[in-house]
This record gives structure tokens, C-alpha cells and sequence, in this order.
């Protein structure tokens, strides 16, 4: 090593690396310059997620749902996601939610149902075990449908007078032109 005096108090300090420092130096260096001249990733997904309670039993009680709607808010929240209007009726959920694409729809959904199963259960508000049916429905939408879709969502308990919930889950299936077959769709109780 060589350590040279340079004007003004500074110091150059002349080192023989080995291969591997230069390595690691240029790799170092290679990520810097891509980082500094990479293009940022700019995104907003609506996503409308649909999931019902197992056996479609109607155990989600008008008592405890704000509760649990908070509740799966806040799993929204703690993924970096947006969390729009959650609401829903005994035997189901709707959640509108900004999605940024670092996470899957699927990565999130089963932590919104495993989350809030635990939750339900650990504060003992269904007789037995709750736990949400397999499988779920997503729906994306644009920007200029945010609020007819946050009062669709918001007025479920109006819009069920009116349609039971395996024809609101059909028509969004044919709406989306969604290719299904109806053995693999809930477990319908109507």
C-alpha cells in the first residue's frame, strides 16, 4: 500500500486489490449506475375481492363486523397496500383495495382470510371454529369507477334485498367475462 500526499489535506491511498475486490468494486458500481438511470415504477391497480364464509353460513354478526372490518383494514395496511371500503353481508366480504404490484392478489388474500379467521376466533365470536371457503373472486377497475363501486360496496345490505348473493357473484363472473364451471364456484345456500 501507498499512501500519497495530494494538495489540500487529502490523502490518496493506492492499493493493489485482488480479483475479487474488483469484482465486487465493479459489481458494486454496475448496481449504482443502474440504479441511477433506472426509470421508477409507477402503478395503480383497483382490485375488488370477493370471499365468503365457509358453508356460506351467515356467522358474520351485525354486532362484531365493523370490528372485523377494521380489523381486515388493517392487514391491508400492514401489506403496503390500500385498503378502499370493506364491507359485506353475514356469509361474505367485499374489499375494494388499491394494489401496488410488489405483492399478488393471491399473497393477499390469504392473509386478509387466515389474519381474520384467527382473529374471529380468538375472540370467540362464532360458536366452534370460523373459517372463510376456499377460493375468491378478484375484479380490477379503473380510476373513473372508484365511487360507483365504493357505493355498490358500501350499500350491500340495500343490494341484497334485491339479489342474493350467488346472483351479485355470477353476474360479476359474466360481467368480467370469467370462464367457470359451477362445481367450482362457492357453496351456495339459497
Amino acid at each position: 500500500m501507498i499512501i500519497k500526499r495530494i494538495p489540500k489535506g487529502w490523502y490518496k491511498i493506492n492499493i493493489q486489490p485482488s480479483s475479487t475486490a474488483i469484482r465486487i468494486y465493479n459489481l458494486i458500481c454496475g448496481i449504482i449506475d443502474l440504479l441511477a438511470t433506472m426509470a421508477g415504477t409507477f402503478s395503480q391497480l383497483y382490485i375488488h375481492i370477493v370471499f365468503a364464509v365457509k358453508g356460506r353460513e351467515n356467522l358474520i354478526s351485525k354486532s362484531w363486523k365493523d370490528e372485523l372490518h377494521k380489523y381486515i383494514s388493517g392487514i391491508i395496511k400492514a401489506k403496503q397496500q390500500k385498503p378502499i371500503i370493506i364491507n359485506g353481508m353475514p356469509d361474505h366480504i367485499h374489499a375494494f383495495i388499491g394494489l401496488r404490484p410488489a405483492l399478488s392478489i393471491a399473497d393477499l388474500v390469504r392473509d386478509i382470510k387466515n389474519n381474520s379467521s384467527r382473529f374471529i376466533n380468538d375472540k370467540k365470536w362464532v360458536k366452534g371454529r370460523f373459517a372463510w371457503q376456499e377460493g375468491y373472486g378478484a375484479f380490477s377497475y379503473s380510476q373513473s369507477h372508484i365511487e360507483k363501486l365504493y357505493d355498490y360496496i358500501k350499500n350491500q345490505e340495500q343490494h341484497h334485498k334485491k339479489k342474493s348473493f350467488r346472483e351479485e357473484y355470477l353476474d360479476l363472473l359474466k360481467k368480467f367475462q370469467i370462464l367457470f364451471e359451477e362445481k367450482y364456484l362457492f357453496e351456495w345456500i339459497d
